[in-house]
């Protein structure tokens, strides 16, 4: 883990003997993901709201209260120890946008893409511009990240009804770590708005927050 990163950790382990305040430690933040092509990135703010208020509410992470956006040509981007992204339709990254993302990633950042409907063959095109020698590939259920806070042992909860599939979980690994989580077929995000957004009974959204939570905490420890 590179020092500019250590702080974070520095934010877990002092959580894991009792509540981080922000005046003693930096508190986390988090950015949604501004992207260009069409597709509603948008739509990955909200969410972010209410997921960081369950955080603050129920785990001992010192979580800032609001999410930020950022552009991933941003030296912005540096600031974020955690950025999300999702989308129904397409996304172009541009070179610089390719190249931040790298740099960004291969510096301890992490990324998490949520799937929120036919964004798969787009994203998965673009990553390509930022690790053309790397392929995702799914993750089995023993992974950490679906054990880091609350077991999963069946691998990623079904939030939202899609195709019908199965829901995946798959990295992209940089030097061995986990540096891009991706959820396909369960629409995790969903789970984070508002009761009435998507109409998911409380257990959905529930499983969907606990799962958020092993996301993010895993990404601040690895």
């Amino acid at each position: 883990m590179t020092g500019k990163f250590f702080v974070w950790m520095l934010i877990l382990l002092g959580a894991a003997a009792g509540p981080v305040r922000a005046q003693e430690m930096h508190a986390v933040t988090i950015a949604a993901v501004k992207y260009s092509g069409g597709g509603d990135w948008y739509q990955g703010q909200s969410p972010l709201q209410n997921f960081i208020t369950f955080l603050r509410e129920n785990t001992l992470l010192d979580m800032a209260p609001r999410a930020e956006t950022v552009e991933l040509s941003s030296p912005k981007l540096f600031s974020y120890p955690f950025i999300f992204m999702s989308g129904h339709g397409n996304i172009v990254l541009s070179t610089d946008e390719a190249e931040g993302l790298r740099r960004y990633l291969e510096g301890g950042g992490f990324l998490y893409i949520d799937d929120d409907y036919g964004f798969d063959k787009f994203i998965r095109r673009e990553m390509k511009k930022v690790f053309p020698e790397s392929d995702f590939v799914e993750l089995p259920f023993k992974h950490p990240i679906f054990h880091t806070q609350y077991s999963f042992s069946g691998g990623l909860p079904k939030i939202h009804e899609h195709d019908n599939g199965a829901p995946q979980g798959f990295g992209l690994f940089v030097d061995g770590r986990l540096a891009v989580f991706y959820t396909f077929e369960t629409n995790i995000s969903d789970g984070w708005e508002p009761p009435g957004t998507h109409d998911d009974p409380p257990e959905k959204r529930l499983q969907a927050l606990q799962m958020g939570a092993n996301i993010l905490t895993y990404a601040l420890m690895h």
